[in-house]
């Protein structure tokens, strides 16, 4: 073996693999794993790079190529082409390939101008007579690229790190996420040789990359060298399923859309690597539920997802379908749709919105409707047919009165469930005024018509309302009735006459009288003539006046069959007299004997009548008797008057005599007492208790007696 195939056998053992295949046979996957290319000026789009050689032994039956840059790809015959210009594409491209029968993995290192011939010496120094290489950094890890979900057995060996330093005892040491970090033993390497395996089947859709570090120690584990970056990138493979996530899926489309309206947008996600085909989807219809009028209402664009309509605008007639929903069945397929690519399925749901293009029709030209005078209420339905959907406005029907209601005695409303006119008599109507009416009434939809149609005379029609009479009854006339009255006018006088005639022109009936309702019972009623006098005295000031008003009820009662009856009001508007004394308050009055303050009390003085009859009150102190006078009474204003003490009184219990007069023509007076304490007051204590105190009435008499006795002997 000579020097080139001894560094080639250390340091790409690929290459001498491939050398010896000649002699071994077909040795499956590419036939050249390493390829250094210059880096050109710029990649041109569509221009092969190089040619790659793969070869499954088996004649590459469904062969795949994924390279690591998304911006190359490897067409059928191996070229290696840009999919667009590019100045910059790194140092290197992994190239996987894949068949039914094996897969494998080539690298592309990309050089500059000046390193394309002298690669390998600017990366290794040549060294003694063996030509054995050192590099110039100690460590040399390149990239290393894993196909995700491999079969066991593992470990499996996935790459080689390389150093160039022989120090004696010297170990490779890898760490970094996947190694000692979360998720901790999936790459390991062999310390003395560097060889890199991985334990388990990776999965690129959960973690698509690794970045780990190579050192080498010494014997006692001490860093010599590096660390070094070892990048490791999972390849993807065609392991997920198309889902749809964003259900339910509903669309909507007007019926009589024209062919190529869009309606939806279906869009599937694919887990798997979105650079490569394995998440290339494409959508297709699998089944359309109903399949009339045409099995094929609807088609979806392949790539996008759009669904839209390809039918005439004609056959999108949501009123001659059998369902105005259809459900499709949506597929997905990665692989770009090829037969080899997983699928999921999705339902979209359309629906076919309805337009106004059915104007709303009366199920008949003329109804009948019989209603008794003096009754309110619906009276008659009125149907209509709509062909238009229940649930929008192009059905909802909106009724209008358009003649024979000149007193505005019907309405029509729509019943929200049923659609019908409920036609109501609003105004109770008078058989005797007239027994029959004529409507003419139209109906609409809520929402406007298409501009192709219109209303027809189906849209209009006639009700005939007949009135029935009935035996109404008598009514007051004025009611409610009014009369004023002076309070306390003589039983037996009379306060009014009522009149009460009966509605029922046509039929000649009698009325009689009665009290319905008399609350003080002061009123009777003449059963014939109406005539309402006294029998007890009229008393503004009685709790069945309220605001100067007594109200009583009355009735008037035909000669019907059955007797109908009519009620009337009076309102009778007492005027007052003076027949209530003044009253006066308090009557009691408190006082210390040793006061100084000397007024008493303010009294006040109230009256039941009214105006003029109550003040200005005039307030009088009765004679008082003895040679002294004890108190008197000042007027403060038209209600009110103060009692004043003349000079201070032993405690006792007093009576003070007082009369109070109103102004009424003629006054009227009240003579009363106001009853007077006089208390002893020690430390803000009052104590008003009278035992040892004498009643004045027995004090003003032991002075009588004095004063006799003293007169007696001069």
């Amino acid at each position: 073996m000579d020097v080139k195939s001894l560094f080639l056998s250390f340091f790409f053992p690929q290459v001498l693999l491939l050398a010896c295949a000649e002699d071994l046979g077909c040795v499956p996957g590419f036939q050249q794993k390493v390829f250094y290319i210059e880096q050109p000026f710029e990649f041109t789009e569509d221009q092969p790079v190089l040619n790659l050689e793969f070869d499954d032994c088996k004649g590459n039956n469904k062969l795949n190529f994924e390279v690591s840059n998304p911006d190359f790809k490897v067409e059928d015959d191996g070229s290696l082409v840009a999919l667009k210009n590019i100045s910059e594409a790194g140092r290197a491209l992994f190239v996987h390939a894949r068949s039914e029968h094996a897969e494998d993995m080539a690298e592309i290192l990309i050089v500059g101008p000046n390193e394309k011939h002298g690669a390998l010496k600017e990366i290794f120094k040549i060294e003694g007579n063996l030509g054995i290489p050192r590099q110039k950094r100690a460590i040399l890890a390149t990239p290393i690229l894993i196909p995700e979900n491999q079969r066991p057995p593992f470990p499996r060996s996935v790459g080689k790190v390389i150093s160039s330093e022989g120090t004696e005892g010297a170990k490779f040491r890898l760490s970094g996420k996947g190694v000692d970090q979360d998720p901790k033993g999936i790459f390991r390497i062999n310390e003395i040789s560097g060889d890199v395996s991985v334990t388990r089947a990776l999965d690129r859709e959960a973690i698509a990359n690794y970045e780990l570090e190579v050192e080498v120690t010494d014997i006692s584990g001490k860093t010599i060298d590096g660390p070094v970056r070892l990048d490791i990138s999972v390849i993807d493979q065609n392991d997920n399923r198309p889902m749809f996530k964003e259900g339910p899926y509903v669309g909507h489309v007007m019926e009589g859309s024209p062919t190529g309206t869009t309606v939806m947008r279906m869009t599937a996600f694919d887990a798997d690597d979105s650079s490569t085909d394995n998440a290339l989807l494409r959508y297709n219809i699998l089944k359309q539920t109903p399949t009339k009028p045409s099995p094929n209402m609807f088609y979806i664009d392949p790539e996008k997802g759009d669904i839209v309509t390809v039918v005439s605008p004609v056959l999108l007639d949501r009123e001659t379908m059998e369902t105005p929903k259809y459900e499709l069945v949506i597929e997905a397929k990665d692989m770009g749709g090829l037969d080899v690519g997983l699928t999921g399925t999705a339902t979209a749901t359309i629906l076919i919105d309805d337009k106004n293009d059915h104007p709303p029709e009366f199920t008949k030209k003329e109804f009948q409707a019989t209603v008794k005078e003096g009754v309110t209420g619906v009276i008659v339905n009125l149907t209509v047919g709509d062909r238009d959907d229940p649930a929008t406005g192009a059905w909802r029907a909106v009724y209008t009165i358009i003649n024979g209601n000149p007193g505005q005695s019907f309405e029509i409303h729509t019943n929200p469930q049923t659609n019908e006119g409920m036609l109501s008599v609003v105004k109770p109507l008078d058989y005797e005024i007239s027994a029959f009416h004529t409507l003419l009434i139209k109906v609409e939809n809520e929402d406007p018509l298409i501009p192709d149609i219109a209303y027809g005379p189906s849209s209009t029609a006639t009700v005939q309302i007949t009135v029935e009479d009935v035996n109404e009854g008598p009514v007051f006339h004025p009611n409610p009735m009014t009369v004023t009255k002076q309070e306390n006018i003589p039983v037996g006088s009379v306060v009014l006459t009522v009149n009460a005639t009966d509605p029922d022109t046509l039929q000649h009936q009698t009325i009689r009288y009665s009290v319905f309702k008399d609350p003080a019972g002061w009123l009777e009623i003449h059963p014939t003539n109406g005539t309402i006098g006294t029998t007890a005295i009229l008393d503004r000031e009685s709790p069945y006046v309220q605001n100067n008003v007594y109200t009583a009820l009355f009735l008037a009662i035909d000669s019907g069959n059955p007797p109908a009856t009519g009620t009337g009001t009076l309102h009778i508007t007492l005027e007052d007299v003076n027949d209530n004394v003044p009253s006066l308050y308090p009557t009691l009055a408190k006082v210390c004997e040793d006061a100084k303050d000397l007024r008493v009390v303010v009294l006040g003085a109230s009256d039941k009548d009214l105006h003029p009859n109550t003040d200005p009150f005039k307030f009088e102190l009765s004679k008082q008797s003895g040679p002294e006078k004890l108190w008197r009474i000042t007027k403060l204003n038209n209600t009110h008057a103060q009692v004043i003490l003349l000079q201070n009184l032993k405690k006792a219990n007093y009576n003070i005599p007082i009369s109070v007069t109103d102004s009424g023509k003629p006054p009227l007076t009240n003579n009363t007492e106001l009853k007077l304490q006089v208390c002893s007051c020690k430390k803000s204590k009052m104590d008003c208790s009278a035992t040892d105190a004498l009643h004045i009435s027995i004090t003003l008499i032991l002075l009588s007696l004095f004063s006799l006795f003293c007169k007696s002997f001069p």
